[in-house]
């Protein structure tokens, strides 16, 4: 694809944005069964109900456009995800595996909240009222997705991980 325009850049980027979704829905329930603690479990099996809403909020818009939504693979999500699956095959401590699993989920975290920001701002100046409120909806949930894994990971799992020292 050729990028001219802005309009260019935020169907690209949104094709990245629908692939890192749809790589994570394929990757997060092994992680939900990688987990030993309950809360962080129910965290993540909260934000796999999320994620497929994200893939849903991506689709509308696509349609809106006229686009698909295929046609980029997402790089950066193949590493992150490949990172978190490298954590899963260590030989660790399961609430040392906890801790691990959301340094990994927090890097995602943080991508899609890089992407969303931007996809909000790209649909704002092109006139695409619609479409940013929808991507304003996704980015508030990757926000308090993120915040949610920090107070899980800061309340028990880091805790009970350091007392291996």
């Amino acid at each position: 694809m050729e990028l001219e325009s802005l309009q260019d850049l935020f169907v690209d980027s949104l094709k990245d944005l629908y692939n890192a979704e749809t790589q994570i829905t394929k990757a997060l329930p092994k992680v939900i069964k990688t987990a030993s603690s309950p809360e962080l479990q129910q965290a993540l099996e909260s934000h796999l109900k999320e994620t497929e809403g994200h893939v849903q909020r991506l689709e509308q818009i696509f349609e809106r456009l006229g686009e698909k939504p295929t046609g980029k693979k997402c790089k950066a999500m193949e590493g992150l995800i490949a990172e978190n699956k490298e954590m899963m095959g260590e030989d660790a401590e399961p609430d040392v595996m906890d801790a691990g699993l959301i340094v990994g989920c927090q890097k995602i975290e943080h991508y899609e909240i890089a992407g969303y920001g931007s996809m909000v701002t790209f649909a704002k100046i092109l006139g695409d009222n619609e479409s940013a409120k929808l991507l304003q909806q996704t980015l508030v949930e990757e926000d308090k997705a993120d915040k949610k894994l920090t107070e899980v990971a800061e309340s028990t799992i880091n805790l009970q991980a350091a007392s291996h020292a």
